[in-house]
């Protein structure tokens, strides 16, 4: 899985304090709005998938390019609202975002773990949830101090940078895992799977 979210060499003040105060209205009200309904159609193609890997063995390509696609939206969205990166997110499942990467293999796990991930991956990913909730809080810090950072440099810190994009990609790693979309059990690790050859992000833990 490719998850990278460009680091900037300067961030803008006036967008850092247009979204904290009005990001709500402009930003997170219309793209959620959208976005809900988006992910009820694609929580009844995961479902309606689950028969069709129960009984062929293959994951649908539908399935998987309608789940990319709602990814890579809410990637946008998440990476503008928690200040990781400036512009406004693009509308639409074919939008293109020059400073947000997500790729994934169109893979089939077979019936074999179809059935372990459904009935027991909640149990497996117990772990994960738990180291998670941690790390949680040290990004929700970061963000805080990254906020403060920002609005008197412009700057905002590598290392916190990375350790942020870190922590979505390791969530994206479990939803993904859970959704029968990716192949591997996640690593208990923010590292991205490849290193960008362009540089969007440097290595991360």
């Amino acid at each position: 899985m490719i998850y990278n979210i460009k680091h900037q060499e300067s961030y803008s003040r006036g967008e850092l304090l247009l979204r904290t105060f009005f990001g709500w209205l402009y930003i997170l009200i219309p793209h959620m709005f959208v976005l809900y309904f988006f992910a009820l159609a694609l929580g009844v193609l995961g479902m309606i998938s689950f028969w069709v890997i129960l009984f062929t063995g293959k994951t649908p390509e539908w399935y998987y390019n309608f789940a990319l696609k709602t990814n890579r939206w809410s990637m946008r969205l998440s990476a503008r609202i928690f200040n990781l990166s400036d512009g406004y997110p693009a509308f639409g499942l074919d939008a293109v975002d020059e400073n947000t990467q997500l790729d994934f293999p169109h893979i089939h796990i077979g019936r074999g773990q179809l059935l372990l991930r459904t009935f027991l991956g909640v149990f497996m990913l117990i772990p994960h949830i738990f180291v998670l909730y941690f790390r949680l809080i040290g990004s929700m810090l970061l963000y805080f101090l990254a906020w403060w950072v920002v609005l008197f440099t412009g700057n905002y810190p590598l290392s916190w940078h990375n350790f942020n994009v870190g922590t979505f990609r390791w969530s994206t790693r479990i939803s993904l895992w859970s959704a029968w979309l990716i192949a591997d059990y996640p690593p208990f690790s923010g590292r991205p799977d490849i290193e960008p050859e362009d540089q969007l992000i440097d290595q991360v833990d």
